[in-house]
């Protein structure tokens, strides 16, 4: 007779746990999606470039109109607490993020692109983050996704260099796509 297996879904609160107990170590690159426990690739020097780039960028913006969060985890749910690689959030946030608080998620993509577009953007327009965006680096562009909905976001252009992009939230702030991306390599 032949037993079917089962995967077992963890919780937000029993991820959190497996930290506490230090099954999960702070320097793990992990993050739960779906319940499920995923090893997040390491960050390379151009991905970790870019984001540094682009927190100072968004910070100077926005300073005193939103939170600049780089690579820490944001709630979507009961089961789900990516870490995408920059957020922006309301300046009076003081408590743990949650999908309603985000303001815009950025993903920086080096080698993760198809991760990031596939799994985790379809996933911060069901928990109804009003806007998303990958840095492509290796597509040399900024995808915006916009307009959420329980199958994906409904509004998708893809920006190269030369154009320009603001935030949905902060239309006033202007940024050079050339900016986001960096020099050209």
């Amino acid at each position: 007779m032949a037993i079917a297996s089962r995967r077992r879904r963890f919780t937000v609160e029993e991820y959190h746990r497996l930290g506490e107990a230090g099954i999960l170590r702070e320097d793990d690159r992990v993050e739960l999606i779906d319940g499920e426990i995923i090893e997040m690739t390491p960050i390379g020097e151009r991905h970790a470039l870019s984001v540094i780039h682009l927190n100072n960028v968004l910070a100077r913006g926005l300073e005193g109109r939103a939170l600049v969060s780089p690579q820490n985890p944001l709630r979507l749910g009961p089961h789900s607490e990516p870490q995408p690689d920059l957020v922006l959030l309301p300046p009076s946030l003081n408590r743990f993020p949650s999908a309603p608080d985000a303001l815009l998620v950025i993903e920086v993509a080096d080698t993760s692109l198809a991760y990031d577009r596939d799994t985790k953007l379809p996933r911060y327009a069901r928990a109804g983050i009003p806007e998303a965006w990958i840095v492509d680096l290796e597509g040399h562009a900024v995808e915006v996704h916009r307009t959420p909905g329980p199958t994906g976001y409904g509004d998708v252009r893809r920006l190269g260099r030369g154009a320009f992009v603001s935030p949905a939230a902060f239309p006033d702030l202007r940024l050079a796509v050339d900016e986001i991306l960096g020099p050209a390599r």
